[in-house]
């Protein structure tokens, strides 16, 4: 099954890439999906713990399953900002 996948920030950098398209087999999970770009990717692994994931723009647990055409992003812990 075709699923688009999304990189923000500092997951964008270690990736190299906005946005892709992975081919998964069926029942494969938003955690399975990760599992291969970390492993493509090893500077991605230690990040989990502090990962949110999003299916179709709401934020889901890992272990969602994922169906042909949904989109998965993933999300690093974002801090910034300042009180005034």
């Amino acid at each position: 099954m075709q699923i688009k996948v999304k990189f923000f920030a500092l997951y964008r950098e270690i990736v190299g890439l906005r946005e892709t398209q992975a081919d998964l087999p069926p029942g494969s999970t938003a955690l399975d999906l990760w599992n291969r770009f970390a492993q493509d990717h090893p500077r991605l692994a230690p990040n989990l713990p502090h990962t949110r994931f999003a299916v179709n723009g709401e934020y889901r647990d890992p272990a969602t399953p994922l169906n042909e055409g949904d989109e998965v992003a993933f999300i690093p812990p974002v801090s910034g900002g300042s009180h005034v």
